[in-house]
Parts: C-alpha cells; sequence; structure tokens
C-alpha cells in the first residue's frame, strides 16, 4: 500500500531489459550515440514538431531549470504559480540556473489569466530599477493534482503573447495530464503556444531521464552551452537514450499513465464511498483528500505509507480530520488500492 509518490515505485521491466541491451559494445558518448538519433524522431513525430530540438538530462530540476535559464535572462523574473514545482521543491535552482527570480502569481494551484496579467503589468515598470518581464511557467499536471484544460492553457499563452513572453511547460506528470485530456502533444504544447516542455519520465516509470523540447529551434545552442556547463550533458548518454527510447516504443508512456490515472480513479472512488473530503479535484495521479485522524492511525498501523499533509499523527482527537497526498503510478496492484480502501 504504497502511495506516497510515483517517483518510489519500479522501473519497467521493459526499461530495464532496454538497458541490458544498450549496454552491449560501445557507442559514441555525450549524445552521439545512434538511440538518441532515434529518440530524436520518435518524439518529433510525437509532437508534430519536425523542427523541434530535443535534449535528455537525467531529472526533473534539471530538464526545468536549464529550459527555463535558456528562455530568460538575470534581470527578468519567471512568472509562475504559487504552489509550482520551480517554487516549492527544487530548492531556488531555477534562480540558480538562469538568474532569474521567481514572481508568484497570487490564486490557488492554477494560474487565471486574468491574476497572470495583473502580475505581469505589475513588473517592468520601474526602468532600470525592478525585474524585468520574462517567461511564464505552467505546470502540467499541477502540484495540487488538477489539470489544465486546452481552453485554460490556450488562454494563459494568449497572454504570454500579448507581453512577447515564452511560455515553460514543467511536464514532469507530462503522460498523466495527456490521458486525462484525451488530446494530442502537439494539442498540449506548441498548438497552445507552449515554447518549450519538460516531457517527463520518472515519474512514469522510467530509471530517472526526462527530455527537454524546444520547438523554437533557434534556443538549441544556447540549450547545449547551458547543460554541458551546468554538469547535466551525460558522458554514457546511451543510457538516458535507452530508456526514454523504450518508453516511446509501442506506447509504453501512454500506457503506463493510463494504468496510473485508472489506479487513481479507483481509489478516489473509493475515498469518496468511505466519506473522505476532496482538497483538489483528483484529475491526474494524485489525490488530496482528509479523514479522521483514527482511519490515518489504522492505515499506517497497518503498512500504508503515504504523506499527510501538513499534519500529524499525534494527537488525542482521534475524530480530527487530517489532509493526506495520495499518489498512484502504474505498478500499484488494485489488490493494494482495495485492502486500504478495505482498511479505511
Amino acid at each position: 500500500m504504497y502511495f506516497a509518490s510515483d517517483n518510489s515505485g519500479p522501473v519497467h521491466p521493459q526499461v530495464l531489459a532496454a538497458l541490458t541491451e544498450a549496454n552491449h559494445g560501445y557507442q559514441m558518448a555525450y549524445g552521439a550515440d545512434h538511440l538518441m538519433n532515434e529518440v530524436r524522431d520518435q518524439i518529433r513525430g510525437i509532437f508534430e514538431a519536425p523542427g523541434a530540438a530535443v535534449y535528455l538530462v537525467a531529472t526533473g530540476t534539471a530538464a526545468n531549470s536549464l529550459a527555463l535559464a535558456t528562455l530568460s535572462k538575470p534581470w527578468e523574473t519567471v512568472f509562475c504559480s504559487p504552489v509550482a514545482h520551480i517554487h516549492e521543491d527544487e530548492c531556488n535552482a531555477p534562480e540558480f540556473y538562469s538568474g532569474a527570480k521567481l514572481t508568484l502569481v497570487p490564486g490557488g494551484d492554477k494560474m487565471s489569466p486574468q491574476a497572470l496579467t495583473k502580475s505581469i503589468q505589475q513588473e517592468e515598470n520601474r526602468g532600470v530599477h525592478g525585474p524585468q518581464r520574462g517567461p511564464i511557467s505552467i505546470t502540467q499536471v499541477t502540484e495540487r493534482g488538477s489539470v489544465y484544460s486546452l481552453a485554460e492553457l490556450r488562454a494563459l499563452c494568449d497572454v504570454a503573447k500579448t507581453y512577447d513572453l515564452p511560455v515553460h511547460l514543467d511536464g514532469a506528470r507530462f503522460s498523466n495530464a495527456l490521458v486525462s485530456l484525451n488530446c494530442s502533444p502537439a494539442e498540449m504544447t506548441w498548438k497552445a503556444g507552449v515554447d518549450v516542455v519538460s516531457f517527463g519520465g520518472t515519474k512514469n516509470g522510467l530509471l530517472g531521464v526526462e527530455a527537454v523540447i524546444f520547438f523554437d529551434e533557434s534556443k538549441a545552442w544556447e540549450f547545449e552551452l547551458r547543460r554541458k556547463r551546468g554538469a547535466h550533458l551525460f558522458s554514457k548518454h546511451r543510457y538516458l537514450s535507452a530508456q526514454m527510447a523504450a518508453y516511446l516504443q509501442d506506447d509504453l508512456w501512454l500506457e503506463s499513465a493510463r494504468k496510473a490515472n485508472a489506479n487513481a480513479a479507483r481509489l478516489a472512488e473509493g475515498l469518496h464511498a468511505a466519506g473522505a473530503e476532496f482538497l483538489h479535484e483528483p484529475q491526474a495521479n494524485m489525490i488530496f483528500a482528509g479523514f479522521p485522524r483514527s482511519q490515518h492511525k489504522r492505515l499506517h498501523e497497518a503498512g500504508a505509507i503515504y504523506h499527510l499533509w501538513g499534519d500529524t499523527l499525534e494527537g488525542e482527537d482521534n475524530d480530527e480530520l487530517l489532509a493526506c497526498r495520495l499518489v498512484c503510478d502504474w505498478s500499484i496492484g488494485t489488490d493494494q488500492i482495495d485492502r486500504f480502501l478495505s482498511l479505511l
């Protein structure tokens, strides 16, 4: 009953098999391996973007930080949600790599076009003394488990284009969002107005690799330089390429995301039937819910692993509602979900 994070799940067997296959013989280093050529062509086809520049890094933080550094200058500011991963969970890495600051757009887990417009208008009006306007970063799936609709994405990108600002999409759970929306990768990115996307794999069954895709190829060389200077260019790059190639083969990336989302839907249905209160509407593979301390205690004693959200099990009031986060990955069995719900 492991619902702590999709980061914690196992690597898909097909990915491990691909790594074993890639381990034979010799390959050119630093991304010159033949597998990377295949990955590049596959991603360009999937995103309907034949001219896109495609790169691989090992972590989501590297993908986001290097992409934003490429889109921004040190005197600019990056606009994002107050609960964006680049703000809450990356230890100021985007600021470190870019030199830019983050401006938190007021609101909930999703940015609204109105709030974004207001935040943009509040900057670049103090001449040399204030931060200049920089890129917009959108987290999809959001850190609270909701998903921006295509209309919402287009509306935010339209605001960005009004002020001639680039758009970055943090897609650590890109596949989960795509399955939820039942749309194409192109519709959720460049057709909506996104300039660069971090296309995640680590949370969806890979050992550790994320793709960075620039739809504006003019940024490619700068990204390559930043990746090398930032110590994120792998020498034995073929082991990144092998993971991504296996991920894309026969739509494993979509199959894994569908399983994760279906697992979360099964869990959410059971939570609802048990009377749990939802803090946010679950739309992908992450659930925020509240139920009494007594039930949390029973679950933890039985071996369930998940994060309480801002609370602890300590306390005498067993009827007090405590919030928690529950995340499903592709590998969780329905037996684990059903046992969790039975205990609840």
